[in-house]
């Protein structure tokens, strides 16, 4: 009678100590991947190095594909799309995993440069939904890319080596801070007043302008050869500053910056380098602009997708057969149970941590508003394929009905006609500048993805 009944389980009550010891060796490569790209260009650039690695080629305009074929298409550098071609025709349908690989953060203002009181500054702008008060005495790191007007591209990286400065977010003392405890959250610390030091030294003689902003700008200048107008076409960010972490005595979870959605990317991108020539041909999209709406040429609601399985399958013609027999994964993370939280959710219809891959049926906020909501068909072939492939698995709503919800890339795959469901790893602190991540359930996501690209 017991079988009549759901329940989730433990991994930990049915996992071998050898699944165990391919988990844990699994998440020493998700860190190493975590730490090589702290921003979405960063990520496409690592991921490109390991498909290269492993047989993976720029696809060109014209090739003719085959079966068995590895190429991939990077999309200005912000996003990237991979293909193992299958046995049969692109038309016959695609296997699809799309993540995205941008994370909240704090962008520099286009003019950020500024001193007061003694003291050099960046103003900036963030990207994404934050929790302001979070980013605050943080240790930071400076990330990204100066475009120069001779169209020279130099990237920038200060603040994750031990023998770099980092960068932070001043607070007010609490014996000063009577006023400011009377304020909600949001009108204590507003996006406005997130400025960065960068230094208090003088360049100049006392009675010289600007001698605090010189002393910033003549360390780039020598560093990366740039000038302050350079900041006008820069892309540069903070983040957090440090590699991830093993976190509790059983070092069972990964404390890092970016878990939402690089736990998703990197699963994606492991598991198609794991497979030999599949059925229908596999794809892997590690797309931008999630964060914000998927808006952009580098995000999910442009054309760039279609132009690139145009290529593959030989023309624009064939497209929409392709998209009407295939199947994407939306691999995003969905939140886990907190017990310091628990009132935001419902634990029947909860994600757990080390209870495995977290499939939600839909997204969205209030009355499903904004999400694909997968149909129930959808659901029983996940629950198929990821028994015969041995995924542990669980489903899971983003909190209660009326608390809040999100949105992922789903409906935008949906809207191209493609049956697609969300699911991805379950993480503590999620849009935090550090979030929890179970070793396990990352594996698990990793397994899911692999089952999904073997799918007939």
């Amino acid at each position: 009678m017991s079988d009549l009944i759901y329940k989730k389980r433990n991994i930990y009550d049915t996992i071998t100590p050898e699944e165990l010891a391919r988990a844990n060796a699994y998440a020493e490569e998700y860190k190493l991947f975590l730490n090589a790209g702290k921003t979405e260009r960063e990520s496409v650039t690592e991921a490109i190095r390991i498909a290269e690695e492993h047989g993976f080629v720029p696809y060109e305009r014209g090739t003719q594909v085959k079966p068995g074929d590895k190429v991939y298409k990077s999309l200005r550098g912000k996003a990237l799309f991979l293909a193992v071609i299958g046995n049969l025709p692109l038309t016959e349908g695609l296997n699809i995993a799309g993540a995205h690989v941008d994370s909240p953060r704090l962008d520099l203002k286009q003019v950020p440069l500024y001193e007061d009181g003694g003291m050099a500054y960046f103003r900036t702008h963030y990207y994404g939904g934050i929790k302001k008060y979070q980013w605050v005495t943080l240790p930071l790191a400076l990330h990204g890319v100066v475009a120069k007007a001779n169209g020279e591209v130099v990237p920038v990286n200060i603040g994750e080596s031990d023998d770099e400065p980092i960068f932070m977010i001043s607070d007010l003392l609490p014996h000063l801070g009577r006023d400011q405890n009377k304020k909600t959250l949001g009108e204590a610390f507003t996006g406005e007043n997130l400025h960065i030091i960068l230094g208090s030294t003088p360049t100049g003689g006392e009675k010289d302008s600007d001698r605090f902003r010189l002393t910033v700008l003549n360390f780039l200048h020598e560093k990366y050869g740039i000038i302050e107008e350079d900041f006008l076409s820069a892309e540069l960010t903070a983040v957090p500053a440090g590699a991830a972490r093993d976190l509790g005595l059983d070092r069972s979870i990964i404390a890092a910056y970016g878990h939402d959605d690089r736990s998703c990317a990197f699963a994606e991108l492991r598991a198609l380098l794991d497979i030999e020539t599949p059925e229908k041909t596999a794809i892997c999209i590690l797309a931008d602009k999630e964060e914000v709406g998927s808006d952009g040429v580098s995000g999910m609601q442009s054309s760039a997708f279609e132009t690139f399985i145009a290529d593959l399958a030989g023309g624009l013609c064939f497209v929409a057969q392709a998209f009407e027999k295939s199947f994407c994964l939306s691999a995003d993370v969905c939140n886990a149970f907190d017990p310091n939280f628990a009132e935001v959710s419902e634990k029947s219809n909860a994600a757990f941590i080390n209870h495995g891959m977290g499939i939600m049926k839909f997204t969205g906020s209030g009355g499903k508003s904004g999400a694909s909501d997968a149909s129930a068909e959808t659901v029983a072939k996940i629950r198929r394929l990821f028994a015969e492939n041995g995924v542990a698995w669980q489903l899971a709503e983003l909190g209660k009905v009326d608390q809040g919800g999100g949105g992922t890339i789903a409906k935008y795959m949906a809207n191209r006609n493609i049956e697609t469901i969300d699911a991805g790893v379950p993480i503590l602190s999620m849009h935090a500048p550090w979030e929890l991540a179970s070793k396990l359930d990352c594996y698990m996501t990793y397994k899911g993805v692999l089952a999904i690209y073997g799918d007939k």
